[in-house]
Protein backbone atom coordinates (compact mmCIF):
# COMPACT_ATOMS: atom_id res chain seq x y z
CA UNK A 1 0.00 0.00 0.00
CA UNK A 2 1.38 3.38 -1.29
CA UNK A 3 0.39 5.60 2.04
CA UNK A 4 0.12 3.08 5.25
CA UNK A 5 0.05 4.67 8.58
CA UNK A 6 1.51 2.93 11.54
CA UNK A 7 0.39 3.45 15.36
CA UNK A 8 2.36 5.66 17.05
CA UNK A 9 4.43 4.05 20.52
CA UNK A 10 2.49 5.28 23.43
CA UNK A 11 5.58 4.47 25.82
CA UNK A 12 6.28 7.80 27.65
CA UNK A 13 10.24 6.70 27.27
CA UNK A 14 10.27 6.78 23.61
CA UNK A 15 7.54 9.25 22.61
CA UNK A 16 9.94 11.99 22.79
CA UNK A 17 12.45 10.30 20.62
CA UNK A 18 9.82 8.70 18.24
CA UNK A 19 8.04 12.62 17.85
CA UNK A 20 11.71 14.25 17.18
CA UNK A 21 12.80 11.01 14.29
CA UNK A 22 9.38 12.15 12.88
CA UNK A 23 10.10 15.64 12.15
CA UNK A 24 12.45 14.73 9.00
CA UNK A 25 9.92 12.63 6.89
CA UNK A 26 6.51 13.24 6.14
CA UNK A 27 5.47 9.88 5.76
CA UNK A 28 7.77 7.42 7.92
CA UNK A 29 7.38 4.35 9.20
CA UNK A 30 6.72 4.62 13.38
CA UNK A 31 7.13 1.48 14.77
CA UNK A 32 4.88 0.59 18.15
CA UNK A 33 6.63 -0.52 21.08
CA UNK A 34 4.88 -4.13 20.73
CA UNK A 35 6.37 -4.62 17.09
CA UNK A 36 3.09 -4.85 15.26
CA UNK A 37 1.58 -2.20 13.06
CA UNK A 38 -1.85 -1.38 12.22
CA UNK A 39 -2.57 -0.44 9.18
CA UNK A 40 -5.48 1.16 7.60
CA UNK A 41 -6.88 2.09 3.97
CA UNK A 42 -8.89 4.80 3.04
CA UNK A 43 -10.65 6.16 -0.32
CA UNK A 44 -12.15 9.09 -2.11
CA UNK A 45 -13.65 10.40 -5.25
CA UNK A 46 -13.94 13.91 -7.04
CA UNK A 47 -17.18 14.20 -8.92
CA UNK A 48 -17.72 15.52 -12.33
CA UNK A 49 -20.14 18.32 -12.65
CA UNK A 50 -23.12 16.29 -12.82
CA UNK A 51 -22.52 15.89 -8.54
CA UNK A 52 -22.91 13.12 -5.89
CA UNK A 53 -26.71 12.95 -6.67
CA UNK A 54 -26.90 13.14 -9.63
CA UNK A 55 -29.30 9.78 -10.22
CA UNK A 56 -26.45 8.68 -12.41
CA UNK A 57 -22.98 7.21 -12.10
CA UNK A 58 -21.30 9.81 -10.21
CA UNK A 59 -24.18 8.37 -7.39
CA UNK A 60 -23.36 4.96 -8.19
CA UNK A 61 -19.66 5.40 -7.94
CA UNK A 62 -20.00 6.97 -4.55
CA UNK A 63 -22.68 4.21 -3.35
CA UNK A 64 -20.01 2.04 -3.86
CA UNK A 65 -17.18 3.60 -1.86
CA UNK A 66 -20.17 4.15 0.82
CA UNK A 67 -20.43 0.01 0.42
CA UNK A 68 -17.24 -0.62 0.50
CA UNK A 69 -16.63 1.38 3.62
CA UNK A 70 -19.46 -0.23 5.12
CA UNK A 71 -18.03 -3.62 4.05
CA UNK A 72 -14.30 -2.93 5.94
CA UNK A 73 -15.98 -1.25 9.07
CA UNK A 74 -14.71 2.44 7.91
CA UNK A 75 -16.06 5.64 8.68
CA UNK A 76 -17.18 8.80 6.03
CA UNK A 77 -14.37 11.38 6.97
CA UNK A 78 -10.26 11.64 6.89
CA UNK A 79 -9.01 7.85 6.87
CA UNK A 80 -12.22 6.14 5.82
CA UNK A 81 -13.87 7.47 2.81
CA UNK A 82 -15.12 11.16 1.57
CA UNK A 83 -16.07 12.51 -1.57
CA UNK A 84 -15.43 16.32 -2.85
CA UNK A 85 -17.96 17.61 -5.42
CA UNK A 86 -17.16 19.57 -8.40
CA UNK A 87 -18.86 22.50 -10.14
CA UNK A 88 -16.86 22.94 -13.34
CA UNK A 89 -13.55 21.46 -14.91
CA UNK A 90 -11.59 23.96 -13.36
CA UNK A 91 -12.01 22.14 -9.92
CA UNK A 92 -11.09 18.49 -10.66
CA UNK A 93 -7.23 19.42 -9.70
CA UNK A 94 -7.44 21.56 -6.69
CA UNK A 95 -9.90 18.86 -5.64
CA UNK A 96 -7.55 15.88 -6.52
CA UNK A 97 -4.69 17.59 -4.60
CA UNK A 98 -7.11 18.29 -1.69
CA UNK A 99 -8.10 14.68 -1.55
CA UNK A 100 -4.28 13.33 -1.91
CA UNK A 101 -2.87 15.76 0.51
CA UNK A 102 -5.73 14.28 2.82
CA UNK A 103 -3.78 11.52 2.60
CA UNK A 104 -6.57 9.44 0.95
CA UNK A 105 -4.83 5.66 -0.47
CA UNK A 106 -7.07 5.41 -3.13
CA UNK A 107 -8.59 8.46 -4.74
CA UNK A 108 -11.03 8.22 -7.92
CA UNK A 109 -12.12 10.62 -10.47
CA UNK A 110 -15.34 9.93 -12.21
CA UNK A 111 -15.96 10.79 -16.20
CA UNK A 112 -14.09 11.20 -18.88
CA UNK A 113 -13.48 14.33 -18.82
CA UNK A 114 -11.11 14.28 -15.79
CA UNK A 115 -8.50 12.28 -17.95
CA UNK A 116 -5.85 14.79 -17.74
CA UNK A 117 -6.18 16.21 -14.58
CA UNK A 118 -5.96 12.80 -13.12
CA UNK A 119 -3.08 12.45 -15.39
CA UNK A 120 -1.33 15.61 -14.08
CA UNK A 121 -1.66 14.57 -10.34
CA UNK A 122 -0.65 11.18 -10.92
CA UNK A 123 2.35 12.51 -12.20
CA UNK A 124 2.98 14.49 -9.58
CA UNK A 125 1.98 12.38 -6.83
CA UNK A 126 3.86 8.91 -7.54
CA UNK A 127 2.38 7.62 -4.08
CA UNK A 128 -0.90 8.12 -4.61
CA UNK A 129 -3.04 5.37 -6.23
CA UNK A 130 -5.83 6.65 -8.99
CA UNK A 131 -8.57 5.21 -10.22
CA UNK A 132 -10.71 7.16 -13.54
CA UNK A 133 -13.89 6.24 -14.49
CA UNK A 134 -14.51 6.41 -18.29
CA UNK A 135 -11.27 7.20 -19.23
CA UNK A 136 -7.48 5.77 -19.74
CA UNK A 137 -4.75 7.54 -17.90
CA UNK A 138 -1.47 5.93 -18.84
CA UNK A 139 0.81 6.02 -15.57
CA UNK A 140 1.64 3.60 -13.54
CA UNK A 141 -0.29 4.60 -10.48
CA UNK A 142 -4.19 4.61 -12.39
CA UNK A 143 -6.24 2.28 -13.28
CA UNK A 144 -8.66 3.19 -15.95
CA UNK A 145 -11.82 1.65 -16.00
CA UNK A 146 -14.14 1.28 -18.71
CA UNK A 147 -17.59 -0.54 -19.45
CA UNK A 148 -19.33 -2.09 -22.42
CA UNK A 149 -21.85 0.15 -22.39
CA UNK A 150 -23.24 -1.28 -25.85
CA UNK A 151 -24.09 -4.27 -24.45
CA UNK A 152 -26.49 -3.15 -21.73
CA UNK A 153 -27.81 -0.77 -24.14
CA UNK A 154 -28.53 -3.45 -26.96
CA UNK A 155 -30.70 -5.52 -24.55
CA UNK A 156 -32.40 -1.32 -23.59
CA UNK A 157 -32.88 -1.52 -28.06
CA UNK A 158 -34.74 -5.15 -27.42
CA UNK A 159 -36.45 -3.97 -25.05
CA UNK A 160 -38.13 -0.69 -26.74
CA UNK A 161 -38.29 -2.46 -30.37
CA UNK A 162 -40.45 -5.03 -28.31
CA UNK A 163 -42.58 -2.39 -26.48
CA UNK A 164 -43.33 0.31 -28.67
CA UNK A 165 -46.57 0.81 -30.50
CA UNK A 166 -45.61 3.01 -33.04
CA UNK A 167 -42.18 2.22 -34.43
CA UNK A 168 -40.81 4.94 -33.06
CA UNK A 169 -38.18 5.32 -29.98
CA UNK A 170 -35.63 8.17 -29.60
CA UNK A 171 -32.15 8.23 -28.13
CA UNK A 172 -30.78 11.42 -26.20
CA UNK A 173 -27.21 12.10 -25.75
CA UNK A 174 -25.30 14.14 -23.74
CA UNK A 175 -22.43 15.05 -24.80
CA UNK A 176 -20.92 13.38 -28.36
CA UNK A 177 -18.46 11.21 -27.22
CA UNK A 178 -17.09 7.66 -27.25
CA UNK A 179 -18.36 6.33 -24.14
CA UNK A 180 -22.00 7.86 -25.19
CA UNK A 181 -21.74 6.69 -28.89
CA UNK A 182 -21.08 3.06 -27.40
CA UNK A 183 -24.87 3.93 -25.35
CA UNK A 184 -26.14 5.34 -28.82
CA UNK A 185 -24.46 2.02 -30.93
CA UNK A 186 -25.72 -0.36 -28.62
CA UNK A 187 -29.62 0.54 -28.54
CA UNK A 188 -29.65 0.92 -32.16
CA UNK A 189 -28.77 -2.64 -32.83
CA UNK A 190 -30.47 -3.84 -30.18
CA UNK A 191 -33.70 -1.90 -32.45
CA UNK A 192 -32.60 -3.37 -35.41
CA UNK A 193 -32.06 -6.95 -34.07
CA UNK A 194 -35.98 -6.93 -33.64
CA UNK A 195 -37.08 -4.72 -36.17
CA UNK A 196 -34.78 -2.70 -38.67
CA UNK A 197 -38.03 -1.42 -39.99
CA UNK A 198 -38.20 0.68 -36.46
CA UNK A 199 -36.98 4.33 -36.35
CA UNK A 200 -34.60 5.86 -33.85
CA UNK A 201 -35.08 9.41 -33.52
CA UNK A 202 -31.46 10.50 -32.30
CA UNK A 203 -30.23 13.80 -30.77
CA UNK A 204 -27.29 15.01 -29.13
CA UNK A 205 -27.67 18.00 -26.71
CA UNK A 206 -23.85 18.61 -26.45
CA UNK A 207 -24.65 19.18 -22.27
CA UNK A 208 -24.67 16.75 -18.99
CA UNK A 209 -26.23 19.25 -17.16
CA UNK A 210 -29.11 21.14 -18.78
CA UNK A 211 -32.04 19.89 -18.24
CA UNK A 212 -34.11 22.28 -20.09
CA UNK A 213 -32.55 20.82 -23.07
CA UNK A 214 -33.19 16.95 -22.30
CA UNK A 215 -36.80 18.15 -21.73
CA UNK A 216 -37.21 20.26 -25.12
CA UNK A 217 -36.00 17.33 -26.85
CA UNK A 218 -38.13 15.11 -25.11
CA UNK A 219 -41.08 17.01 -26.15
CA UNK A 220 -40.12 17.09 -29.78
CA UNK A 221 -39.78 13.14 -29.79
CA UNK A 222 -43.11 12.65 -28.12
CA UNK A 223 -44.88 15.16 -30.61
CA UNK A 224 -43.55 13.28 -33.63
CA UNK A 225 -44.80 10.08 -32.39
CA UNK A 226 -41.94 8.62 -30.63
CA UNK A 227 -43.22 6.40 -27.29
CA UNK A 228 -40.03 5.42 -25.65
CA UNK A 229 -37.05 7.38 -25.02
CA UNK A 230 -33.76 6.22 -24.17
CA UNK A 231 -31.65 8.93 -22.05
CA UNK A 232 -27.83 8.56 -21.66
CA UNK A 233 -27.00 12.39 -20.56
CA UNK A 234 -26.37 12.35 -17.23
CA UNK A 235 -29.04 15.80 -15.76
CA UNK A 236 -29.53 16.17 -18.82
CA UNK A 237 -31.75 12.76 -18.44
CA UNK A 238 -33.67 15.09 -15.99
CA UNK A 239 -35.76 16.60 -18.35
CA UNK A 240 -36.81 13.68 -20.28
CA UNK A 241 -38.23 12.60 -17.18
CA UNK A 242 -39.87 15.71 -16.84
CA UNK A 243 -41.29 16.20 -20.27
CA UNK A 244 -42.99 12.31 -19.63
CA UNK A 245 -44.49 12.39 -16.71
CA UNK A 246 -46.01 16.00 -17.69
CA UNK A 247 -47.73 14.18 -20.23
CA UNK A 248 -48.88 11.37 -18.01
CA UNK A 249 -50.37 13.97 -15.78
CA UNK A 250 -51.81 15.53 -18.26
CA UNK A 251 -53.37 12.43 -20.28
CA UNK A 252 -53.57 9.25 -17.77
CA UNK A 253 -53.25 6.94 -21.01
CA UNK A 254 -50.76 9.07 -22.77
CA UNK A 255 -48.26 5.58 -23.71
CA UNK A 256 -45.02 7.69 -22.98
CA UNK A 257 -41.68 5.71 -21.77
CA UNK A 258 -38.26 6.99 -20.53
CA UNK A 259 -35.32 4.12 -20.22
CA UNK A 260 -33.27 5.34 -17.89
CA UNK A 261 -29.34 5.37 -17.50
CA UNK A 262 -26.62 4.29 -15.46
CA UNK A 263 -28.35 3.81 -11.83
CA UNK A 264 -31.71 2.41 -11.54
CA UNK A 265 -33.91 5.75 -12.15
CA UNK A 266 -37.40 4.26 -11.12
CA UNK A 267 -38.15 6.70 -8.80
CA UNK A 268 -37.38 9.58 -11.47
CA UNK A 269 -40.42 8.18 -13.10
CA UNK A 270 -42.97 8.03 -10.73
CA UNK A 271 -46.71 10.04 -11.61
CA UNK A 272 -48.87 9.28 -8.82
CA UNK A 273 -49.78 5.66 -8.89
CA UNK A 274 -48.14 5.65 -12.25
CA UNK A 275 -44.50 4.96 -13.14
CA UNK A 276 -43.18 6.07 -16.83
CA UNK A 277 -39.40 4.43 -16.41
CA UNK A 278 -39.96 1.53 -18.19
CA UNK A 279 -36.52 0.13 -17.16
CA UNK A 280 -32.32 1.73 -17.09
CA UNK A 281 -29.71 0.21 -18.14
CA UNK A 282 -27.67 -0.10 -15.36
CA UNK A 283 -23.81 0.59 -15.84
CA UNK A 284 -22.64 -0.75 -12.52
CA UNK A 285 -19.97 1.84 -11.47
CA UNK A 286 -20.33 0.35 -7.91
CA UNK A 287 -19.28 -2.86 -8.81
CA UNK A 288 -16.04 -1.40 -10.45
CA UNK A 289 -15.28 0.51 -7.47
CA UNK A 290 -15.65 -2.17 -4.64
CA UNK A 291 -13.58 -4.56 -7.41
CA UNK A 292 -10.85 -1.91 -7.39
CA UNK A 293 -10.89 -0.59 -3.75
CA UNK A 294 -10.77 -4.43 -2.92
CA UNK A 295 -7.64 -4.98 -4.77
CA UNK A 296 -6.20 -2.18 -3.66
CA UNK A 297 -6.55 -2.39 -0.27
CA UNK A 298 -5.00 -5.99 -0.89
CA UNK A 299 -1.71 -5.14 -2.03
CA UNK A 300 -2.98 -5.89 -5.91
CA UNK A 301 -4.33 -2.55 -7.13
CA UNK A 302 -4.16 -2.64 -11.04
CA UNK A 303 -1.80 0.34 -11.42
CA UNK A 304 -1.11 1.01 -15.59
CA UNK A 305 -4.39 -1.43 -16.81
CA UNK A 306 -7.21 -0.71 -18.16
CA UNK A 307 -10.28 -2.79 -17.03
CA UNK A 308 -13.31 -3.65 -18.97
CA UNK A 309 -16.68 -4.68 -17.38
CA UNK A 310 -19.45 -5.80 -19.66
CA UNK A 311 -22.60 -8.56 -19.42
CA UNK A 312 -20.72 -11.52 -18.48
CA UNK A 313 -19.00 -10.08 -15.48
CA UNK A 314 -22.44 -8.20 -14.53
CA UNK A 315 -20.92 -4.27 -14.94
CA UNK A 316 -23.61 -4.02 -17.30
CA UNK A 317 -27.75 -4.67 -16.46
CA UNK A 318 -30.85 -3.82 -17.25
CA UNK A 319 -32.73 -2.71 -13.89
CA UNK A 320 -35.78 -4.37 -12.99
CA UNK A 321 -39.07 -3.93 -14.88
CA UNK A 322 -41.09 -3.99 -11.68
CA UNK A 323 -43.71 -5.05 -13.97
CA UNK A 324 -43.78 -2.86 -16.54
CA UNK A 325 -42.53 -5.21 -19.03
CA UNK A 326 -44.37 -8.36 -19.72
CA UNK A 327 -42.47 -11.90 -19.43
CA UNK A 328 -42.51 -12.55 -22.66
CA UNK A 329 -40.40 -9.08 -23.72
CA UNK A 330 -38.38 -10.65 -20.70
CA UNK A 331 -37.45 -14.20 -21.90
CA UNK A 332 -36.05 -12.38 -25.19
CA UNK A 333 -34.31 -10.29 -23.88
CA UNK A 334 -32.46 -13.41 -21.51
CA UNK A 335 -31.97 -15.15 -24.96
CA UNK A 336 -30.26 -11.74 -26.51
CA UNK A 337 -28.29 -11.53 -23.07
CA UNK A 338 -26.95 -15.02 -23.59
CA UNK A 339 -25.50 -14.98 -26.86
CA UNK A 340 -24.17 -11.14 -26.09
CA UNK A 341 -22.30 -12.62 -23.33
CA UNK A 342 -21.16 -15.95 -24.28
CA UNK A 343 -19.61 -13.96 -27.53
CA UNK A 344 -22.46 -15.56 -30.21
CA UNK A 345 -23.47 -11.48 -30.50
CA UNK A 346 -20.36 -8.60 -30.81
CA UNK A 347 -22.40 -5.27 -30.26
CA UNK A 348 -20.76 -2.92 -32.69
CA UNK A 349 -19.39 0.62 -30.25
CA UNK A 350 -19.99 2.28 -32.54
CA UNK A 351 -22.95 3.33 -35.38
CA UNK A 352 -21.55 2.75 -38.74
Amino acid sequence: MSKRKYGLALSLVLAAGTLLGACGTEKEEKTTTTGENESEFSLAMVTDVGGVDDKSFNQSAWEGIQQFGKDNGLSEGDGGYAYLQSTGEADYIPNLNALTRRDFDLVFGVGYMMEEAIDTIAGQQPDTNFAIIDGVVNQPNVASLLFKEQEGSFLAGVVAALMTKTNKVGFVGGMEIEVIERFHAGFVAGVEAVNPDIKVDVKYTGAFDKAELGKAEAARMYSSGVDIIFHAAGGTGNGVFSEAKERKQADNDAYVWVIGVDADQYAEGQVGNDNITLTSMLKRVDVAVQDVAKLAKEGSFPGGETRIYGLEDEGVALADSRGAIPQDVLDKVEEFKQKIASGEIEVPEFVE
